[in-house]
């Protein structure tokens, strides 16, 4: 063999043979990487600082960016750029340009701050309201009032029309009097006898502008609800793009915040064309305050109106217009009174929030409540909306606004944000964007620019150098959720006509900060708590979805390569359409399981009412129900079989679906498929150390543990289908159960006992690397201590970034398997250096890491990098009155959404305090 064939067949060897067996982790590709909103304040960016930001950010393990313009900062006006102006999309392809070359993604949002709007939104365009004013005639009283719009900041736009005049008698008879009105106003009719009220409906405008605008984005927000409005909006973006994407990936809509927008100049046409009456007659019942079933009826329709005109009028052609730049789009539906199951399978991407900081029961995880949101706790099931629209759809990225106000400024730690991505990714998400990034010029002092409502993703942030920690597990593990698909199997239909059909109030909004009153009141909220808790995997489904269903191999499937599931649940509610209960059925005549919690009341809606409930009537008497013992009924229809129950449990228990026993010890999952296994990504959020074998329902012929803060793996130990775990609170793990055993992959390391630790208690130099705002003076440590235990030396107390503290240990023997350095407690996270090689970051919960391979019997040197946070730097600023608050708009504000002012903080600790330990550790052979 020659040596040309020899070079081919080591190369051959490398990418395919054994490097491949080894490895059990998929790649890491740049969408599997975090990314970041990247807010370009004023946008006020040159080439050499978009180079600069994109060069650290790539360095520091982001896979991508998301621009999205705001509000700028004072004095600067004079570098303001013009949002897509030619100057801006200069930047844009200089951007777009230097991320492919770091291999990393750019995404844009399709607009400045939000919602959506912007100049080029006409009055005519803009997010439209409905107006009503109403008139009384007294009995044998001629109306002699015009009937024109009184509202003084509507009377001088031009698009303001009168839609609807209806007269009620007191016998709530109505009388359409449209057609009546002359043009001033005047009304051309004569009432009958007794007394009316007319109800007069005028087009209006909300007279929204969009928050947070950036220079050349200020303007009205969108009509969502017009397509004419959509369309003439997206114009603009045609033009400054031409026939070129510019290299964006996606481009974003951000959450559906428009506020009063409940109507749209053709709604009248629409609502008859989609419903089948005029809504002119019924408007009182639609617009007064009278809760009566009727008025829960007109209401459904018109709520169903508006969320297919959001859903058609808007994010489809959102959608189709992304598709015609060769992008891909992103939409976060949540806000808006349309179906957001629909919305979100609607987009490519579908993106969820969260807003606020979670509960855990993490021993020594900080949860300051004067540092946290007091309303605001991300909701688990809310964000399953976003996934579930995905794995049903078939999707493959589900992305997530993560870490917004998670706590104060300055005060986020990367242990906090562990658990909370962890959260995020356990609904099913499996692409985030922190929240985030701002864009600050070179010759900015610290702490740079910032944003009012985000963790500081910033170099500026003293955090910054252990940032690769968190970053490397979130690729870690969104390598292996990005991979294959869902495996969940089950399937929770949303009667989201329960909610439509409330008589209170007008339209109704499903957003993130308010699902205390429209989410998780419902049975539907609770059979996803209890069965969750239970160990079954679910998505939701829409009456949409529902009638795109088709059965494949007795399991029940939306789209092509979509997820397929098990059972539909159809949980306790009052209203289903006939044409949603004529689709179960004929799921299950084609092999479906079905479960019902209890027999549908009634339909929704005015149109053909009695027709229609009988139809209900008439479906539901042709499944032949048996009675199988105390509140279960079952009937085998078709191929498939129904059960009725309202134990959710009990149906699934007659239908023998498995659940995952393994969540009974608290360990939370995520499992999902791929060609030839499944992974579980498990998670232990509880207070307590997990070790022992836990069942699981796959296992395969062979499990490899993977560790996502490491990349470590190795063979598991099975048995009777579970698995030996050892987790510790805060720890989370991936099983990858496969078909096929790889005789390459080593054995998992457990530790079968430890050895007395070797307490570190001798004494500690303590230097200062970097940061300010000066570097403290070095001193010797007795023990170890907090640098700002040292109130004499003013400098600890202001100061944020690096210290470093090093000893020496004399190992006298070296004979354990490996070694583990155990923090008691750490400010906030450390880069572990032995003699001279770098170990490792420890950044989250448990603050350990194993250095046993580091170290050498005899003498040993150890440096313990710690970065502690912002706040104790900003808390000087502050004090001293140096200005770096000063922003236009609203500039800095707190948690609580005050005016910022750091100065009557605590100093908050930083560095270590108490014992280190370095265990030995002996692992099973």
């Amino acid at each position: 063999m020659n040596i040309q064939s020899i070079i081919k067949l080591s190369v051959f060897c490398f990418a395919f043979g054994n490097f491949s067996a080894q490895n059990p982790w998929p790649k890491t590709t740049e969408t599997a990487k975090p990314w970041t909103r990247w807010w370009w304040m004023g946008n006020a960016v040159d080439e050499k600082g978009l180079d600069k930001q994109l060069t650290t950010l790539n360095k520091a393990g982001f896979g991508g960016v998301e621009i999205v313009p705001i509000y700028g900062a004072k004095g600067f006006e004079n570098q303001y750029i013009n949002y897509l102006s030619p100057e801006w999309m200069k930047m844009l392809q200089f951007t777009t340009n230097k991320a492919k070359s770091l291999n990393m993604g750019v995404d844009m949002s399709v607009g400045t701050g939000w919602p959506i709007g912007g100049p080029q939104v006409s009055e005519q365009d803009a997010a439209t309201k409905m107006i009503v004013q109403t008139y009384t005639i007294q009995p044998n009283e001629k109306f002699v009032e015009k009937i024109v719009l009184k509202d003084e900041k509507q009377k001088n736009l031009k698009s303001i029309k009168l839609d609807i005049v209806t007269a009620y008698n007191e016998k709530n008879e109505a009388v359409v009097l449209t057609d009546k009105i002359v043009r001033d106003g005047s009304l051309n009719w004569k009432s009958g006898p007794g007394k009316w009220t007319i109800y007069a409906v005028f087009t209006g405008k909300t007279l929204q502008k969009v928050k947070r605008a950036a220079p050349g984005g200020e303007g009205y927000t969108l009509d969502h609800f017009s397509p004419d409005a959509t369309k003439d909006y997206l114009k603009t973006f045609d033009k400054a793009f031409g026939n070129s994407n510019y290299g964006i990936r996606s481009f974003f809509n951000d959450s559906y915040e428009v506020y009063n927008a409940d109507w749209t100049p053709d709604f009248k046409n629409e609502f008859k064309k989609r419903r089948g009456y005029d809504l002119s007659p019924y408007i009182k019942y639609l617009v007064s305050n009278e809760e009566n079933e009727i008025a829960g009826r007109i209401k459904s329709d018109y709520r169903e109106t508006l969320s297919e005109l959001v859903l058609n009028n808007f994010t489809k052609d959102f959608t189709n217009w992304a598709h015609s730049k060769n992008s891909k789009n992103t939409n976060q539906a949540h806000g808006s009174p349309g179906n957001l199951l629909d919305l979100y399978a609607a987009v490519d991407i579908p993106e969820s929030e969260t807003f606020g900081s979670s509960i855990f029961d993490i021993p020594g995880l900080r949860r300051d409540s004067t540092d946290i949101q007091k309303s605001d706790i991300p909701d688990f099931n809310m964000l399953k909306f976003a996934s579930s629209a995905a794995n049903v759809t078939g999707k493959k990225l589900i992305s997530n606004e993560t870490f917004t106000w998670l706590t104060e400024h300055f005060k986020t730690s990367w242990s906090q944000a562990k658990p909370e991505v962890e959260q995020v990714f356990l609904s099913g998400i499996n692409h985030v964007f922190y929240h985030g990034t701002t864009y600050t010029p070179a010759d900015v002092p610290f702490p740079g620019w910032l944003f009012y409502a985000s963790v500081n993703f910033v170099p500026e942030n003293s955090l910054w150098p252990h940032l690769t920690g968190l970053n490397s597990y979130v690729a870690r593990t969104q390598s292996v959720l990005q991979s294959g698909k869902s495996d969940n199997e089950l399937l929770m239909y949303w009667p989201i006509y329960d909610q439509w059909a409330s008589p209170k109030g007008k339209d109704v909004t499903f957003k993130v900060h308010n699902v205390e009153k429209w989410l998780q009141p419902t049975p539907m909220y609770e059979n996803l708590k209890k069965l969750n808790k239970m160990g079954y995997s679910l998505d939701m489904i829409s009456d949409k979805m529902i009638g795109e269903s088709k059965l494949e191999n007795q399991k029940i499937q939306v789209a092509k390569n979509a997820s397929s599931y098990q059972v539909l649940i159809i949980p306790e509610l009052m209203y289903l359409p006939e044409t949603t209960l004529n689709n179960i059925l004929k799921l299950a005549q084609n092999g479906a399981s079905v479960i019902f919690q209890n027999e549908p009341k009634d339909i929704p809606g005015n149109f053909e009412v009695e027709k229609r409930r009988s139809q209900l009537k008439s479906l539901w008497n042709q499944i032949p129900f048996q009675n199988q013992g105390e509140n279960v009924k079952i009937a085998n229809f078709g191929k498939g079989k129904i059960v009725l129950s309202s134990d959710v449990e009990k149906g699934l228990e007659y239908l023998k679906i498995e659940r995952e026993k393994l969540t009974e010890t608290g360990l939370k999952f995520v499992r999902r498929q791929f060609d030839g296994g499944k992974y579980y990504y498990i998670v232990n959020h509880t207070s307590k150390e997990i070790n022992q074998f836990i069942p699981v329902n796959y296992t395969g012929k062979q499990t490899t543990i993977m560790n996502s803060e490491n990349g470590d793996f190795g063979v598991a130990q099975t048995k009777n289908n579970s698995v030996r775990i050892q987790l510790k609170s805060g720890e989370s793990l991936i099983l990858k159960n496969s078909e096929i055993a790889d005789s390459s992959i080593p054995k998992w390391k457990y530790i079968e006992k430890t050895d007395s630790p070797i307490i570190l208690d001798q004494n500690w130099q303590l230097t200062f690397k970097e940061g300010g705002p000066e570097l403290p003076k070095s001193r010797s440590l007795k023990k170890l201590e907090p640098w700002t235990k040292f109130p004499e030396d003013s400098a600890t107390q202001s100061f944020s970034g690096t210290g470093v503290y090093s000893t020496t240990l004399s190992l006298k023997k070296k004979n354990a398997d490996d070694y583990l350095l155990k923090f008691d407690k750490l400010y906030e996270s450390a880069r572990v250096i032995v003699n001279g090689q770098e170990a490792g970051i420890v950044w989250s919960i448990p603050f350990e890491i194993n250095i046993g391979k580091y170290l050498k019997k005899g003498k040993n040197t150890i440096q313990i990098e710690v970065c502690n946070l912002m706040a104790n730097r900003i808390r000087y600023m502050d004090q001293n009155k140096i200005q770096w608050r000063n922003y236009h708009e609203i500039n800095f504000v707190n948690i609580d959404y005050k005016a910022f002012d750091a100065s009557n903080w605590k100093v908050q600790p930083s560095g270590l305090d108490g014992e280190i330990q370095l265990i030995p550790l002996y692992f099973s052979k």
